[in-house]
């Protein structure tokens, strides 16, 4: 069974998608950590965002791997190129680029199919933008995943914070707002819901009862 989960930055995705891993005993995967991945290996590299070839190239030669402990639904590790990302994904640079990067098709055609072949190889609740429209228009679930920007921008804060980056909610707003109108309007796998996902808003619910709705989705589709 492959349950989709989609929405923009800081809707919440993440942490719903790892509690409903958890909470059904099948793998999470995080798609968004892949363009991330491709996203800082071109910074570390040294490969301009508007270089679309070079960036295709990164892509299909570096695969991006998730290492899981034995049994567990969650990655412990993200690699690429034999670099160890799991923290450097969410870097402030990573999150100011990664949207140019993934609006590139040919790095989307190349991470389209290694997420394909990663949540075929059992039960997967896959996190996105493009889960329930592009990469498994046929799952058996789909859930689009929004809150209201105060909020979302809110999430994003604590998120920085915790990893030690102090900015501005205001900042942060502006800055999801703007990947927001980028993502959904770009000609690629735009951000958008699928026409039969399931729409929740999570402003005001705390993660379990979302959890919770989502989990019912699935007891009624199994």
């Amino acid at each position: 069974m492959i349950i989709a989960l989609d929405g923009p930055a800081a809707s919440g995705k993440s942490t719903v998608a790892k509690a409903v891993a958890n909470r059904l005993g099948i793998r999470h995967l995080d798609t968004g950590a892949m363009y991330r991945a491709v996203t800082w290996l071109a910074l570390h590299e040294g490969v301009a965002v508007d270089d679309a070839p070079a960036l295709a190239a990164l892509a299909a030669a570096h695969p991006v791997e998730f290492e899981y402990a034995d049994g567990a639904s969650i990655a412990t590790t993200v690699r690429i190129a034999g670099h160890d990302v799991t923290s450097a994904v969410r870097l402030p640079e990573v999150d100011a680029t990664v949207s140019a990067v993934s609006a590139v098709a040919a790095v989307r055609e190349a991470l389209v199919a290694q997420q394909r072949a990663l949540g075929t190889e059992r039960d997967t609740v896959a996190e996105g933008r493009d889960i329930g429209t592009v990469v498994f228009p046929s799952a058996e679930v789909k859930v689009y995943l929004t809150a209201s920007a105060e909020e979302r921008a809110r999430r994003r804060k604590l998120d920085l914070a915790a990893q030690g980056h102090a900015v501005e909610q205001g900042e942060v707003q502006e800055r999801l707002e703007r990947r927001d109108h980028y993502d959904s309007t770009r000609e690629v796998s735009p951000l958008e819901a699928a026409a039969d996902a399931t729409l929740l808003d999570t402003t005001g619910l705390s993660v379990e009862e979302v959890v919770d709705g989502i989990v019912a989705l699935v007891g009624a589709a199994r």
